[in-house]
């Protein structure tokens, strides 16, 4: 059986994470405004809508989770078979309806007498494609925060991938009523590539050199001294995401605080969802945690670039996209929070797995 990962440790940097995430928001919005020109020049270094210097950083970020992970012990993961379920059926099966509901709710009922009216159906389309897509990358910066199973995680993101490249169009298409909707292929493809493959190439590559280099203790130094870089890579890309809409955000502010509304609300809603789904069926925290926050995250790479290509670059379903880049680190970091305090809780339910290759078994 695979061996859980151990509660996870915080140092100063990452016990304050909120505090530097925080700055990072209000630094890269600052800099945005003030020197629009220098990040409309890193905006522009793109490949299929996707941009080339955000996709170094996120290497950057998680490449040291991925060096942790043996590929030779992935064909442990169907173990863990109740939170492969769970989270397919959040991510397919809920969460694309949920936000659907949740935009015609408020977006088209409550908040329509604030809202621009020729928008109003964009507005809900942006946040349609924003949760028709898990996320791909950065699920496993969460997930190592919040010491998740790093093996489930990565066959789990890998499983999402595969059915998203036949799924999403049609579940995108059912949602917002079209007959035919334009896919960015070359986006979502290059995504994948840019974010998963070669990623976990080159971590594979490192881990291997680290072990026959020094063994295991090799690796583990390598690890400690590769952690830092994967924070502080993913606060640089969040100066970056700012600064690119740091204009949009002061000259819209009420429109966006609005469109956050329904986002807050599913992310919470989708999280806590499958959290208790796998308390239910006895699966481990170590595997509940990442199911959580895979099933809460987006992949809004691919929803920005899926936006523009239907809407148009000044529409309100691209604004609304954005909008879901600007809040999913600090309402990711929140969830990731949640499930570190409750786990103890958590614990408390059917099945918990606290010791190597033992199942407890506890009233619940």
């Amino acid at each position: 059986m695979t061996v859980p990962a151990a509660k996870p440790v915080m140092n100063v940097f990452e016990r304050y994470l909120t505090v530097w995430v925080a700055l990072c928001i209000v630094s890269g919005i600052a800099l945005g405004h003030f020197f629009p020109g220098i990040f409309r020049a890193i905006g522009s270094a793109e490949m299929a809508q996707v941009n080339l210097p955000v996709a170094v950083l996120i290497w950057l970020m998680i490449i040291p989770m991925l060096i942790k992970i043996d590929f030779g012990a992935l064909s442990q993961v169907m173990e863990h078979w109740r939170g492969i379920g769970v989270t397919l059926f959040v991510n397919w099966a809920v969460k694309p309806f949920s936000m659907a509901a949740l935009g015609w709710l408020f977006i088209g009922f409550l908040f329509r007498p604030y809202l621009p009216e020729e928008q109003i159906n964009s507005y809900i389309a942006g946040l349609i494609l924003l949760a028709a897509a898990p996320c791909t990358a950065m699920v496993f910066v969460w997930s190592n925060l919040s010491g998740g199973e790093p093996h489930f995680t990565l066959s789990q993101v890998a499983l999402n991938d595969v059915i998203m490249v036949f799924a999403f169009a049609p579940i995108v298409a059912l949602l917002l009523g079209l007959s035919a909707i334009t896919v960015p292929w070359e986006t979502l493809l290059l995504s994948v590539v840019l974010y998963i493959v070669v990623p976990v190439i080159l971590a594979q590559l490192i881990r291997r050199h680290a072990i026959s280099a020094g063994g295991s203790q090799r690796l583990q130094s390598l690890l400690r001294r590769l952690q830092p870089l994967s924070l502080l890579a993913l606060l640089s890309t969040l100066v970056l995401l700012f600064g690119f809409q740091g204009e949009q955000i002061i000259a819209q502010p009420l429109i966006i605080a609005l469109l956050a509304v329904p986002i807050l609300i599913q992310v919470y809603f989708n999280s806590g969802l499958a959290y208790v789904l796998n308390r239910a069926a006895g699966e481990a925290h170590c595997v509940a945690a990442p199911s959580a926050l895979i099933g809460a995250s987006n992949f809004f790479e691919l929803a920005v670039a899926a936006a523009i290509s239907l809407f148009g670059f000044t529409s309100g379903a691209a604004l609304a996209t954005v909008v879901g880049v600007l809040i999913e680190v600090p309402v990711m970091l929140s969830v990731v929070k949640f499930v570190n305090a409750t786990r103890n809780w958590y614990e408390s339910g059917k099945a918990v797995c606290r010791n190597r290759n033992v199942a407890v078994q506890k009233p619940g």
